[in-house]
């Protein structure tokens, strides 16, 4: 049997379906809830906390949300320099020990932003370390995703990668209703003296413990075998390349539908989790609490509906599910907004809650899609540019531009018209892809070889 016809057997059957793809699961998701505890945790103390402890004081509260929201920013601008770099690592190395160097990188980062002084301390110090240690959490982030996603989806079975690889993406709305619980705790038992003063710090604290969970659960998985016989290639000769340069240069178009499908995507979930509290606490004056609870209950549904969402990938089709997200998206912040006016806590609840699962038509699917976009030899480097340098974009500026808008008119409506163009960038991106249900890693690195030159022969010799 060929190196070719090995590799398409067990791209084909992945680890099963039985336990070893599902120890593979477990360990791709705990260390995605790390990373995404502390990225959504600074989110959240960002509109809450950050604006007021970190910022002088201007009168309005809206322009020390908005400084805040410029650091937050910040994490999206290193994440595509964290994805070309531990992209290139993680196709030439491999997604394990990837993984476990960014993890470390982010729970460091996470827990000295805990430590630092406030304005009053130290002055222009203080916003200056946010920034410092924002930029280098966000680096090791943009590394994450990508191998967490293809280390299951390089795995999975082919009539079921969907589904399989939907559970990191799960993993997001758990790590975010983590980050959610332990700040409404703090909040709900504290005053908001003691919530400002040091309450808030604590959540950033215990960033420690769950990384070292993280650490240890990553560090008994395996690499697919699709990747190593991909890295043999590689290694012994010199005919294949890899990496960053490579995919920029074979795939430029699978890197723009990539960004095409994170757009609409990453704007939407930030204006729902972010902005949303935003305008009901500037607005309505909504409390803290209140406004964290809505969101606990927001993101249990969110990591409920996520996986289900991607077993209709595996049966409707990547292209049909997408569409039905980036469509209905466009047209939450009609209802959402005037949904918050009411004020009336369970219709504020709801109005979040279909925002994260109309979201989730377009989450579940990326990593499926994204992964049969590239092949094995530059896929890590692929998914992690493609979906990563979107985010300068969008996600980064989408809360802070949506609350300069309010500020400037005290309306929703130029918020909504960004959405509804977002998702029509979306639409585009997914009418341009060739739908890929079902097929084989394996059929993406022939199709690879065939394209660029890199004959049957080559391909099994290296």
């Amino acid at each position: 049997m060929s190196v070719e016809q090995r590799s398409a057997s067990r791209a084909g059957k992945g680890a099963g379906e039985g336990s070893g793809l599902k120890k593979i699961v477990a360990a791709s998701m705990v260390g995605t809830v790390v990373e995404w505890y502390e990225f959504f945790l600074y989110a959240t103390a960002a509109t809450l906390v950050f604006g007021k402890y970190f910022f002088p004081s201007t009168g309005n509260e809206l322009d020390g949300i908005i400084q805040a929201f410029i650091t937050y920013a910040v994490g999206f601008v290193a994440r595509p320099l964290g994805g070309i770099v531990f992209g290139q690592i993680g196709d030439k190395l491999g997604r394990k020990p990837t993984l476990q160097l960014t993890i470390v990188i982010v729970g460091v980062s996470t827990f000295l932003m805990g430590c630092l002084p406030g304005f009053m301390e130290i002055g222009y110090w203080a916003p200056a370390m946010l920034v410092a240690l924002r930029f280098i959490q966000g680096f090791a982030l943009g590394g994450e995703w990508g191998g967490a996603v293809l280390l299951v989806a390089e795995h999975s079975p082919n009539k079921s990668r969907g589904f399989w690889s939907s559970w990191p993406q799960a993993a997001v709305p758990v790590g975010n209703l983590l980050a959610t619980l332990v700040l409404f705790v703090m909040s709900t038992t504290l005053s908001s003296e003691a919530f400002l003063g040091w309450g808030w710090r604590v959540a950033f604290w215990l960033s420690a413990v769950i990384v070292f969970v993280g650490y240890y659960i990553r560090t008994h998985v395996t690499e697919a075998p699709i990747f190593l016989e991909a890295k043999a290639q590689v290694e012994e000769s010199k005919a294949i390349s890899y990496g960053v340069g490579e995919v920029i240069r074979k795939y430029p178009k699978g890197i723009l539908q990539a960004m095409g499908l994170r757009f609409a995507e990453n704007i939407m979930y930030y204006l729902v989790v972010s902005f949303a509290i935003v305008y009901l606490k500037s607005v309505h004056k909504y409390d803290t609490s209140s406004l964290l609870l809505a969101l606990l209950i927001a993101h249990v549904i969110h990591f409920l509906v996520i996986p289900q969402v991607g077993r209709l990938v595996d049966s409707w089709g990547r292209k049909p599910v997408y569409l039905v997200g980036a469509i209905t998206g466009a047209t939450w912040p009609f209802f959402a907004f005037p949904m918050f006016d009411t004020k009336n806590a369970v219709v504020i609840v709801l109005a979040v809650t279909i925002g994260l699962c109309l979201h989730a038509f377009m989450y579940a699917g990326q990593p499926a899609i994204m992964s049969e976009l590239f092949p094995t030899r530059m896929r890590y480097s692929g998914v992690s540019l493609g979906s990563q340098v979107t985010s300068i974009f969008a996600g980064s500026l989408a809360p802070l531009l949506a609350t300069q808008w309010l500020k400037d008119t005290g309306s929703w409506v130029p918020t909504a018209i960004y959405l509804v163009v977002a998702c029509a960038i979306t639409v585009v991106a997914v009418v341009s892809l060739k739908e890929t249900k079902g097929i084989a890693l394996q059929e993406v690195d022939e199709a690879d070889a065939i394209r660029h030159g890199l004959t049957t022969s080559s391909a099994a010799k290296g």
